[in-house]
């Protein structure tokens, strides 16, 4: 099978460990170090990791003490979302010098459609890599870049040649580069899936191209539809540059384990006067309130109402989040609470726009 034009040009730009980078780019005595962003040499839960200290294992979502006791000379530093979002912003000012179609993710990544561009630069390639070099002649942060004909290839491709590298999958190699590609490489494919798959004798794209689609919706449900399409190039989703954010969130995590409810409520207070701040800065509402709870033994759990109307304030959400707290016993004591808001005020028609054919 051929993969037949119009081809879209998308290049996804991926910051090398974002936070880790803005912590040694402020601070120069932390570079070439080995450091985390988050938690503390006794408690909590890094958010990112160096890559002088990946190389001892230590990675995003891993606790501070196991952190530190796979790299003892780990150097633990704060979160400083502000600066993030500062330095996003400025990053985000160079996509827009050459489209406007980006699409965030985060504050580190994005998606960027230049099949049509301002530089009229017929080259994806090259666009990228001036981005990447913009980057870091303006800002002084590393990126690394996929370039392909639709979001899932570029995302898969943003990855390979990480840190400081990009990767370009031609139309005429993405059929190969497809059937190549380990399932755990897959964008979307976790470790439970993955396993699933090499179970059923999946262990690269050509394995899972021989199942049928009934086959995969089978052994997938709705997810196997979407596997039996990118092992085939197929993945139509448009970069959408007015995203649209779904949920809005605040949590803490805790620096003692904590077993009474009655202690709970004051941490919560606390937490819904940041989500109420957050709510009002976006000018955002939202029917949906969610309590996340993580129990010392990292398990989690979520607790979840909906209302008929739409809440902002902490007097309009808060003896919700009280109810969902009582709402069952606790499992285990807890060290991370959360409250986000979902179900936002924030949808919107998306804009129709017609795709063009050009040389890739």
């Amino acid at each position: 099978m051929e993969l037949q034009p119009p081809f879209r040009k998308i290049i996804h730009v991926d910051m090398d460990a974002f936070y880790a980078s803005v912590a040694q780019l402020d601070n120069p005595e932390l570079r070439g170090k080995a450091i985390a962003v988050g938690g503390n040499e006794l408690r909590g839960v890094i958010s990112a990791a160096s890559y002088e200290a990946r190389k001892f294992g230590v990675k995003s979502a891993m606790s501070s003490n196991l952190a530190k006791q796979k790299c003892p000379h780990l150097i633990f530093v704060k979160t400083d979302f502000a600066r993030y979002k500062e330095i996003s912003a400025k990053i985000r000012a160079i996509f827009y010098e050459y489209t406007d179609l980006v699409e965030p993710l985060s504050l580190d990544e994005a998606y960027l459609d230049v099949t049509e561009n301002k530089k009229g630069n017929p080259s994806a390639n090259d666009i990228a890599r001036e981005i990447r070099q913009r980057i870091f002649d303006e800002i002084g942060l590393r990126a690394s870049a996929g370039i392909s004909i639709n979001k899932f290839i570029a995302k898969v491709a943003s990855d390979i040649n990480k840190p400081n590298g990009q990767k370009t999958v031609h139309p005429n190699e993405v059929i190969l580069f497809l059937e190549e590609l380990p399932v755990n490489k897959f964008y979307g494919v976790g470790k439970v899936t993955a396993a699933k798959m090499y179970n059923l004798g999946i262990f690269v794209g050509n394995d899972l191209k021989k199942k049928s689609l009934e086959e995969l919706v089978k052994f997938f449900g709705k997810a196997g539809t979407n596997y039996y399409n990118i092992v085939r190039g197929i993945h139509n989703s448009k970069v959408k540059p007015n995203r649209i954010q779904k949920s809005i969130a605040a949590e803490r995590t805790f620096n003692e384990n904590i077993s009474s409810e009655i202690f709970m409520i004051d941490k919560l207070e606390k937490i819904a006067d940041e989500l109420e701040r957050r709510m009002k800065k976006s000018d955002t509402k939202g029917k949906t309130i969610t309590l996340k709870i993580k129990y010392s033994d990292f398990t989690q759990q979520t607790r979840s109402k909906t209302k008929a109307v739409f809440m902002q304030t902490k007097r309009e959400f808060f003896p919700v989040v009280k109810e969902l707290l009582f709402q069952e016993k606790l499992k285990n004591s807890v060290r991370l609470l959360g409250i986000s808001f979902g179900n936002l005020n924030t949808e919107k028609k998306e804009p129709v726009w017609v795709q063009l054919q050009f040389e890739f």
